[in-house]
């Protein structure tokens, strides 16, 4: 494989899709072999031609992963290194400890206080009423509450969503029947819900919010890059058409359409511009049918798992970082409109959840025309045994998606 020397090497802290994803659109657009670092051997990461794959296995705990920083800044001592986590941890770890590392590694990622007032959907919430940004109506459980006198308040129906304000926190709680959003269609579901996360060692609040009716494809995504004067100079905002429903991964989007909502841009810019944000931000809101609304839910400081979307259309993710941090290029106001369907998924799992003939028709046109990508299935990665773990993913999630389509039968 042709490979490109460039005075830069992107560094990437996981081992999913997302990583894989990330990797491909360095490679896309700089034909470079990236680094990623993950704590196992994982099947995403470990078979591909332009990924330099190092399992790091205590790669969580602090010393570990200083030292492998360290270590790989001395290794490319003669080039930036661009850090990008695939989790939440490793954005808090690099932000917290940015004063640690040598100076060759480029941070992409705002500061600790701003990270402190987002990722806490309760504070992100208080940021939205200020703005007039639409958002679900809401109420916070805290662990010195009565679940069952905070339940009998509540003034809106059932069912009713709950979920964590602080997901950093809640990923280290354990308990029976734990899911990362529940959806209660009861008041006595919401309480044992509720009585549980409190038996947990989870401390912080817990969101209470009015369920916004319609099924995955009322849900939206959008993505933006903001420079070093927090202005908005990229946004790319998507339909998505399916997510995932287990327990542990649900809400995260496996198909998505393009699409262009000027409103929703003007509001997550606002926004932005508001805190000072800069580097890439990644919103989730739903569409609200009985006002014509998309509310948001929450943001997300970094590209997510179906950052390819993005990519895939045709506006490769890792030029505005490179351009931004790295060349110092001067960067011009875009705002992604290129129709496309991203997908995790085969046409046919699609068409066996899809009940809308015209939503479905769309995606099958673009899918026809070659508007369509999937990130693990990339011609340049000459690796066999990369295609052959596709192959297998891709088999993996369509028997997946029918044992959970048997389960909600039931």
């Amino acid at each position: 494989m042709q490979l490109t020397d460039r005075p830069f090497v992107p560094v990437i802290l996981g081992g999913d899709v997302t990583a894989y994803s990330l990797a491909r659109t360095f490679h896309e657009a700089f034909t470079v072999k990236s680094v990623v670092i993950s704590l196992r051997k994982s099947g995403f990461v470990s078979y591909s031609a332009f990924i330099d794959n190092r399992v790091v296995p205590k790669m969580e705990e602090l010393d570990t992963f200083l030292a492998t920083m360290r270590a790989l800044a001395g290794e490319f001592s003669g080039k930036k290194l661009i850090i990008l986590a695939c989790g939440d941890w490793y954005v808090r770890t690099i932000i917290e400890n940015r004063g640690s590392f040598p100076d060759n590694i480029v941070v992409p990622y705002i500061g600790l206080e701003l990270l402190d007032e987002l990722v806490l959907k309760d504070k992100f919430y208080e940021k939205c009423a200020a703005l007039g940004i639409p958002y679900p109506k809401t109420r916070y459980f805290t662990m010195d509450d009565d679940p069952a006198a905070l339940v009998d308040s509540l003034d809106f129906a059932y069912p009713v969503i709950a979920k964590p304000a602080s997901s950093a926190e809640y990923h280290y709680a354990e308990f029976a029947g734990k899911m990362k959003v529940f959806k209660c269609d009861t008041r006595e579901h919401l309480i044992d819900t509720l009585t549980r996360v409190k038996a947990s060692s989870y401390t912080y609040k817990f969101i209470l919010q009015e369920f916004i009716p319609g099924d995955d494809t009322n849900m939206r995504i959008l993505t933006c890059y903001c420079d070093e004067r927090s202005d908005v100079q990229f946004a790319s905002f998507g339909r998505v058409v399916l997510e995932e429903h287990g327990a542990r991964a649900i809400g995260n989007p496996v198909v998505i359409i393009n699409d262009v909502n000027a409103e929703v841009v003007e509001q997550a810019t606002r926004l932005l511009k508001s805190v000072g944000y800069t580097g890439f931000a990644n919103f989730d809101l739903k569409y609200d049918a009985r006002d014509g609304v998309s509310k948001f839910f929450e943001t997300n400081t970094r590209l997510g798992r179906s950052n390819f979307y993005v990519t895939g259309s045709g506006f490769n993710v890792s030029e505005w970082i490179i351009n931004d941090l790295i060349l110092h290029n001067p960067l011009t106001y875009t705002v992604a409109d290129k129709p496309h369907v991203y997908t995790l998924e085969t046409k046919r799992v699609i068409r066996d959840y899809v009940t809308d003939d015209a939503l479905f028709a769309e995606i099958d046109q673009l899918w026809r025309g070659g508007a369509v990508s999937n990130p693990l299935r990339y011609k340049a990665d000459k690796s066999f045994l990369h295609r052959l773990f596709y192959l297998k993913f891709m088999y993996n999630q369509r028997r997946n998606y029918y044992e959970q389509k048997k389960h909600d039968r039931y």
